[in-house]
């Protein structure tokens, strides 16, 4: 890719700007959650990178149109919109197996393919450099990723069985993937529920603090009409037992991660599968966001398929996720769309905390690469909307990456280098703005 040189300071401005279009109306509403945000950010330029997708996209748009790879096809795939190496983990799926995946996928849209797997190049490229390894092993780890992901997308291509591309789970994981199965298996829902609730009257409560807002009777109504609204967006299997979703208690919640400040969210307390009190199931309405990626693809056809942002969330996730959880859907809530899903109990992030030796990271590299092109392949015209996808996606990446094998790895390498670059400076240059008092609307 080619950035225009700017100085810092037009850069500033620049960053300020795309800013102000993702987070505008949300910080000017609630600027404490931004500072927050901000803070996190602050932290690190792999943090910076976590939190500013938008800008991403913005230098993403500076590339010529179209590109390597891309055709009428590739262009117009599912894509998760987020894809950094942090955003994968476990959760439980609709057929009771704990899987390693990727997860979080609130910025997922239609879109072409290149466009995760640059992200993703750009964030390993950042964690290398953060753990101090060099240019060239950074290279290596990039074309590893490349590697593994171009072969698990040829190999989905050509029919392969599907105990030869099998999920990462409890008996195919290995190394931190499989630590992280292995965590997800020792957490209970007994754990969550004890903390976030209490037993009040024989019957189950959320636990007054811990980020829990007690809601006036207007909002607790509001929210109880729009989980019956909710309710029937869920698949027919997901309501076998109506008693599932009695609702014992609503709360509202904040202190949410770095991509959802702002966002009003609320917790519901459900029965459950059984009347047993440690089978209660808490989910959260969360008011959904514009993706990022959006503001660059302009086809009304993908923008119109979609009712709200909280239906393009649910719908991607289905279609990128297979067998996703049973208790997703969507709803409506002051005029905006709502993302619902449960508070999971079974939900682990990969940790790259403790992965520092090369050939571990190198593993797990090549682990996110093949968890990307299953991903990919997933979201098609098999996947219940041909509609906006009416073809195979791996077939159309395969053959797209066939037609010129030898630079497809060093197209990620030379991006994931140069933007890798790109986001420690701008890095610096927020830590600048946010410190001096430069970001507007705090």
């Amino acid at each position: 890719m080619s950035v225009p040189q700017l100085s810092a300071e037009q850069r500033g401005e620049q960053i300020l700007a795309v800013f102000d279009t993702a987070f505008g109306e949300l910080l000017a509403a609630d600027p404490a959650a931004f500072r927050v945000k901000f803070r996190k950010m602050a932290a690190s330029a792999f943090a910076f990178y976590r939190g500013t997708a938008g800008l991403f996209y913005h230098d993403l748009e500076q590339e010529k149109r179209g590109g390597p790879y891309l055709d009428e096809r590739t262009s117009r795939v599912w894509i998760h919109g987020d894809l950094h190496a942090e955003n994968f983990g476990t959760y439980m799926d609709a057929q009771g197996r704990l899987i390693f995946n990727v997860n979080d996928f609130d910025e997922a849209y239609v879109g072409p393919f290149t466009w995760d797997l640059k992200r993703l190049a750009a964030s390993v490229a950042l964690i290398g450099y953060a753990k101090a390894l060099s240019d060239g092993q950074i290279t290596d780890l990039v074309r590893t990723y490349a590697v593994a992901y171009r072969e698990r997308i040829h190999a989905l291509a050509t029919g392969a069985k599907s105990d030869e591309v099998p999920p990462f789970t409890l008996d195919t994981a290995q190394g931190p993937l499989l630590d992280a199965l292995r965590d997800a298996r020792s957490l209970t829902r007994f754990g969550l529920l004890d903390s976030m609730t209490e037993i009040r009257d024989f019957e189950r409560r959320f636990a007054p603090g811990g980020g829990s807002i007690e809601l006036d009777a207007a909002t607790r109504y509001k929210v109880l009409a729009a989980f019956d609204g909710y309710l029937e967006t869920l698949p027919e299997a997901s309501l076998a037992r109506p008693d599932s979703y009695r609702v014992k208690d609503v709360v509202g919640r904040r202190g949410i991660g770095i991509g959802s400040a702002g966002l009003p969210s609320y917790n519901i307390l459900l029965e459950g599968h059984t009347d047993a009190l440690e089978n209660d199931v808490v989910i959260y309405i969360k008011q959904a966001q514009t993706p990022a990626v959006s503001r660059h693809i302009t086809d009304p056809a993908i923008r119109e398929y979609f009712q709200h942002e909280g239906h393009r969330t649910v719908i991607s996730q289905r279609a990128l996720q297979a067998h996703a959880d049973p208790w997703l859907g969507w709803t409506e809530l002051d005029g905006e769309g709502q993302l619902v899903a449960e508070v999971s109990p079974y939900a682990v992030d990969l940790d790259w905390g403790d992965i520092d030796d090369p050939e571990e990271i190198a593993a797990v590299v090549a682990d996110l690469g093949r968890s990307t092109a299953t991903m990919h392949a997933a979201a098609d015209d098999e996947s219940g909307h041909s509609e906006l996808v009416p073809f195979s996606t791996e077939r159309a990446i395969d053959a797209a990456i066939a037609a010129d094998e030898d630079s497809f790895g060093d197209l990620l390498v030379d991006f994931a280098h140069e933007y890798g670059a790109r986001a420690r400076a701008d890095h610096q240059i927020f830590v600048d703005l946010f410190r001096n008092g430069r970001i507007p609307g705090l």
